[in-house]
């Protein structure tokens, strides 16, 4: 539970406290329950979809959707992502690319970047509300747990850019376990519908499942390798990049595979 609480702590705004001693490994640790915050954050998106769906058209509804999840966040992917961006498009070594992101001030790449982050996942989710609804519901509901899993992938196999920051309290702190955790809670709440509601997902669903973590995997280490060449390893604002892209990843691949097979 404490682990659990700190993983709330660290993804969300939500004002929850451990009121025992914590120690640095239960910080790492706590980083197996990312997908659980994840599934918090695509039941609330879910819950806001249903709601606002009987008042409005799905253009708002897709907007109020991402306003939810970047408020529950408190907008530290996006701001990660910015860091990021600006860094890469920087000029210089690595030291320079990584006091770029540490400075924390957004130049015009990051305002880009966030720019069309978030017209993508607009246009993606609008696009996903004229689908069936267990496509739309479910896929809005999956995207944060997905993005929470890929964070534990690349802090598995990244190495810390730097001995300060965010990304230094859980890079090189994992290992096999907590990677076995995050990925089972991922498996259970993929065939959680099916298990709750007795809801029949046909085989190419569970194709598309397949692809999709296979995919998500290898996105994780292409970006790790990247970042090693950029910056000498992972960040904090790299880990909330990895977080933004995965999601706008998921989206495609939902677009895709829905136009094709179903």
């Amino acid at each position: 539970m404490k682990q659990l609480i700190l993983a709330f702590q660290f993804l969300t705004i939500i004002p929850l406290r451990v009121k025992v001693d914590i120690s640095g490994k239960d910080i790492s640790r706590s980083s197996a329950f990312f997908p659980i915050v994840g599934a918090f954050q695509g039941l609330l998106a879910v819950c806001v979809a249903l709601l606002s769906a009987r008042l409005f058209p799905s253009e708002i509804v897709s907007g109020l959707v991402i306003l939810t999840l970047i408020i529950t966040n408190g907008g530290f992917h996006l701001d990660g992502l910015a860091d990021t961006f600006d860094a890469i498009a920087a000029r210089g070594d690595k030291e320079k690319k990584l006091s770029i992101m540490k400075a924390g001030t957004i130049g015009p790449i990051g305002v880009i970047a966030v720019f069309f982050v978030l017209l993508l996942k607009f246009l993606s989710l609008n696009n996903l509300s004229y689908l069936s609804p267990f496509t739309f519901y479910f896929s809005l509901f999956l995207m944060p747990v997905l993005s929470k899993w890929a964070m534990v992938l690349s802090i598995f196999r990244g190495k810390p850019a730097r001995e300060d920051g965010l990304g230094r309290i859980f890079l090189n702190r994992i290992d096999i376990k907590e990677i076995a955790v995050s990925t089972l809670i991922l498996l259970i709440l993929l065939t959680l519908p099916q298990i709750l509601f007795s809801i029949h997902i046909l085989n190419r669903q569970y194709v598309f499942y397949a692809v999709l973590l296979v995919t998500t995997y290898f996105f994780c280490e292409l970006w790790v390798d990247f970042s090693n060449k950029k910056f000498g390893g992972l960040t904090g604002d790299t880990l909330g990049a990895i977080s933004e892209m995965t999601e706008i990843i998921f989206l495609f691949m939902a677009i895709v595979w829905s136009r094709l097979f179903i």
